[in-house]
C-alpha cells in the first residue's frame, strides 16, 4: 500500500516539473527551471520507492499515463491549449490503459495466491 502513496507523490510532483518546464520558456528562466529539476528529481525518487514492490511496467504506465493526462488537462485549462476530439479520444485510451494494466495486475496476483494455496493443500493431503 506504501509504495502506491510514493507512486501518486510521484505523478504529482511529475505534473508540477512538467508545468515548470512549460514556464521556464526552455529553461531559460532560472527559477522554474530550478523547480523543474528539483520536482523530477523527487518525482523520480517516488517513482524508484514504487518499485520495490510495483511491477516495473504496471508503476511506469500508471506513472507515465496518468502524468499525460492530468497534463493535458492541465494543459487545456491553464495554458489554454486546445481541446480537440482526438485529445479527448486519447486521454480516453490511456486511463482505459491505465485501468487494464490494474485489472491485469490484480488478477494476476490473484491467480499466484490460489496457486501457491493448491500447492500447500496438496502437500498437506501427500502428509496426511
Amino acid at each position: 500500500m506504501q509504495a502506491w502513496v510514493y507512486l501518486t507523490l510521484a505523478i504529482l510532483f511529475e505534473i508540477c516539473a512538467t508545468s515548470c518546464l512549460k514556464l521556464s520558456f526552455g529553461l531559460t528562466k532560472l527559477v522554474p527551471t530550478i523547480f523543474t529539476l528539483f520536482f523530477y528529481f523527487i518525482s523520480f525518487l517516488g517513482l524508484a520507492i514504487s518499485l520495490k514492490t510495483i511491477e516495473m511496467g504496471i508503476a511506469y504506465a500508471i506513472w507515465s499515463g496518468v502524468g499525460t493526462a492530468l497534463i493535458t488537462s492541465i494543459g487545456i485549462f491553464y495554458f489554454h491549449e486546445s481541446l480537440t476530439l482526438i485529445k479527448i479520444g486519447s486521454i480516453t485510451l490511456i486511463i482505459l490503459g491505465v485501468i487494464g494494466l490494474n485489472l491485469a495486475a490484480h488478477l494476476q496476483k490473484n491467480e499466484s495466491t490460489k496457486a501457491i494455496s493448491s500447492v500447500k493443500s496438496s502437500s498437506q493431503i501427500m502428509e496426511g
